[in-house]
Order: structure tokens, then sequence, then C-alpha cells
């Protein structure tokens, strides 16, 4: 185990939350594969610190899209070179607001803003960029409604914007694997309906995924043995995906 003191370090901090889309089962091959910087870290949920990077899964490699948006983030010269940036891993497979895991009293969102606060604590210079979303395919298989929805995807970003003082922090979101969607389209419409109308609010922004394969489209054998998979990103995606997001927060951050 790598010891380290973060307390002198200075991080942008980006948090990337949701379910299993946010925390990354992307898979199969790519051309120009994530190279470890280190000057790109994770703070996981277990509280450990770590190089970010992608990591073997089985047979494969498994990604997520906070690493292509890293590098793109590194490629345009926004980290200044006495700072990193720090990803906060929040992002918890199979999780919604209805079965009670991301509301404000639930656990998920609670640990959330456990690990901001201890982020920021670690240094005064220390700053929050954005809060990175993918979820809802949980919340759709629950038949939530729109108003539903709405509510409490605005009530997270609000409390993290009042309780770190960061009024305009950038919020990016996005529309689930089509390849699931198509499916289950009944049951996915309020939910991206309503995470549309968040994201046409000022300092946030909705990307688009209808032309992003799923794992299943891809044709790579899962090597989670989990067979046909039409709920997740394959790794090419999830890879477009990050670069889409960082084209999202170039457009809020220049407002």
């Amino acid at each position: 185990m790598m010891l380290k003191d973060f307390t002198k370090e200075k991080f942008d901090i980006l948090i990337q939350a949701g379910q299993s889309n946010s925390e990354g089962y992307g898979f199969g091959n790519v051309c120009d594969p994530y190279q470890p910087d280190d000057r790109v870290w994770y703070l996981n949920g277990d509280g450990t610190f770590m190089i970010a990077q992608e990591k073997v899964a089985g047979n494969g490699i498994q990604s997520n899209f906070a690493l292509s948006f890293a590098r793109e983030y590194l490629k345009d010269g926004r980290l200044a070179e006495d700072r990193k940036l720090l990803i906060l891993r929040t992002a918890a497979g199979g999780t919604g607001f209805s079965d009670h895991r991301w509301g404000e009293c639930d656990d998920l969102y609670l640990r959330m803003m456990d690990m901001i606060r201890t982020a920021l604590a670690l240094n005064d210079e220390n700053r929050l960029i954005a809060l990175l979303w993918h979820q809802g395919e949980t919340d759709a298989m629950n038949r939530v409604t729109y108003a539903y929805y709405h509510t409490h995807i605005t009530a997270l970003i609000d409390s993290v914007r009042r309780e770190f003082d960061v009024p305009t922090l950038p919020f990016i979101a996005g529309d689930f694997v089509h390849d699931w969607k198509a499916k289950n389209e009944e049951i996915s419409a309020p939910v991206i309906a309503a995470l549309r109308d968040v994201c046409a609010a000022e300092n946030a922004a909705f990307v688009e995924t209808a032309d992003l394969d799923s794992n299943r489209e891809d044709g790579y054998p899962h090597p989670l043995g989990w067979g046909d998979d039409p709920i997740h990103f394959c790794r090419r995606a999830i890879y477009t995906l990050g670069r889409r997001y960082y084209t999202a927060f170039t457009t809020l951050a220049h407002r």
C-alpha cells in the first residue's frame, strides 16, 4: 500500500455518482487504452486513495467514463502544474432513490457527502469542479413517476451545491444505454424526461447516448460471466461517454 501525505496536494475534485454505468462496467477492446497518470487519483468508497486506473475483471479490462473525462481534462490544459485531479468514486451498481440509497437520509448519499468533506478538508486549496451523474435504471424498473425522480434528483443537486457553497457547480448526466432502453421505453421515459428537464436548468447538461453500444452489442464475451449485457455501455462507448461529459463540462465552464 502506498503511503502518501495528501494534505500536501492541491486537488481539483470530480464527483462521480450514480449506479453501475457510473461505477463502470465497460468491457471490450479499445485502440488507445487509458494509461495511469500520477496526476489523476481515486478516492474510493472505503476511504482508500489510489492512482486512477482501469481494473482487471476476469479475463477482461473494466473501465469507467471518469477516466476518459480525466484524460481530456489534462489534455486540454485545465489542470494547473501544481495540482492533481481527484475522482470521488461514489457510485454503486443497482441503486436508486426508490430503493432508499440516494435520498438525503440514505447511505450512499451520506457516504458521498462524507467523501466530499474528506477531500475538501485535506487542503484549503482543494476545489470541486463537477458532479458527474449516471443513474436511473433501478428507478425505472421500480416504475417511479416523473415528479418523484425530478424531486429527488433536484434535491440531491441542490444539497451538494448548498452544503459546499458551490452554487454554480456543473451537474452533468447522460441517457441510458439504448440497447436496454429500447426494450424498456415505457418505464424509462419518466426518468429520462425528468433528467432532461433538470439538465435544462442553469449549470447543468444532458449527454446523448443513442449511438453508443452496450456490452452485448460490442460482442465481447463478458468476463464476469453475465452472458448478454444490454444495460451497460461497452468499453469503447464508455470512453466516448467520458469525452462527451467533458465536452458538456467545457460548455458549462465557459458560461
